[in-house]
């Protein structure tokens, strides 16, 4: 059980960036997008019936650290005190711009909330998971600085996909600048994490030498998809690039994963962090019936706004 929950964990992670990376990405290139309040409305408008949906695997995924792996988690946001509350600072500033940009005479603020509350996340939760992985401040601000690149190459495709006009033809053109910039941080950011990972524990061996196969893989594979994204969105193959990015994201939180299971924080084991037995069958029995529901829920969600949004004047 301890195995399939530190699983089920990534997997949360790993669909909290995949959503919340096209959200983000879209918040921060809205204002660069559009030439006017019509314009920005429906770039918006491509994350307002989801946006406050892909948080919740956030706080899923922070939940079920705490009730699995209660060691884990005390030792990660302690440890990261002050770049989690910068976290939810911009989370809370995002969500507050967001929801009263429609309810105000003059949104500027609401917009620049937007973009900070958007790009704070971006870059903190990378640096954050680089220094957990490689362990130094310079791993940190690259990883920052990836995942923050990487968002915005993520929402650009999005917003390419998901809206017409003027607006598609500006995405496309910052999804294959933002390309520009992603791949070189990439060669540094996941080169260092496919082979320059071992901060997070001790291990020796044989399991040292399955966890550097199972980041770098991943890690390598990583760079792969994000090349093909821009080839991809360079010849309009919007929901193909949008295939691509996010697989890249996946594959990169699946190589931060790999190395964090051979020892989540300061050489501490997934068994020495563990919840008992009992809560562990517990959690297994509430994650059955629950998780499924709300994997179609979400799915379903994304089937009914799946159309483009068109400029309304």
């Amino acid at each position: 059980m301890i195995d399939l929950w530190f699983g089920i964990i990534a997997f949360l992670w790993t669909g909290y960036f995949v959503l919340e990376g096209f959200d983000f990405g879209v918040g921060l290139l809205a204002p660069f997008v559009s030439r006017d309040g019509d314009e920005q409305r429906q770039s918006l408008q491509t994350i307002g019936p989801v946006w406050d949906g892909n948080e919740v695997w956030l706080i899923t995924a922070v939940g079920a650290m705490f009730a699995a792996f209660p060691a884990w988690y005390a030792g990660v946001f302690s440890s990261f005190y002050v770049p989690v509350v910068l976290v939810l600072v911009g989370l809370i500033m995002r969500g507050v711009g967001l929801e009263w940009r429609g309810k105000v005479t003059n949104p500027v603020w609401c917009d620049l909330g937007i973009v900070v509350g958007s790009a704070l996340p971006a870059f903190l939760w990378g640096a954050v998971f680089a220094n957990l992985v490689l362990g130094s401040a310079l791993a940190a601000v690259v990883g920052g600085l990836f995942t923050l690149a990487l968002c915005v190459l993520h929402g650009a495709v999005f917003l390419a996909l998901r809206t017409d006009g003027p607006v598609r033809r500006r995405a496309r053109v910052a999804a294959l600048a933002s390309g520009a910039v992603t791949l070189p941080l990439a060669a540094v950011a996941l080169s260092g994490l496919a082979f320059g990972g071992g901060a997070t524990g001790t291990a020796t061996g044989t399991a040292l030498d399955a966890a550097l196969d199972a980041r770098s893989i991943p890690a390598l594979a990583a760079m792969a998809a994000l090349a093909a994204a821009v080839a991809l969105i360079w010849r309009r193959r919007e929901g193909w690039a949008f295939a691509a990015t996010a697989t890249a994201i996946a594959l990169t939180s699946a190589s931060v994963f790999a190395e964090l299971r051979v020892a989540p924080l300061d050489g501490l084991t997934l068994a020495e962090a563990a919840s008992g037995p009992y809560t562990m069958t517990m959690l297994t029995w509430i994650g059955l019936i629950a998780l499924p529901f709300v994997l179609l829920y979400q799915g379903w969600t994304y089937w009914v706004f799946r159309k483009r949004v068109s400029l309304v004047h």
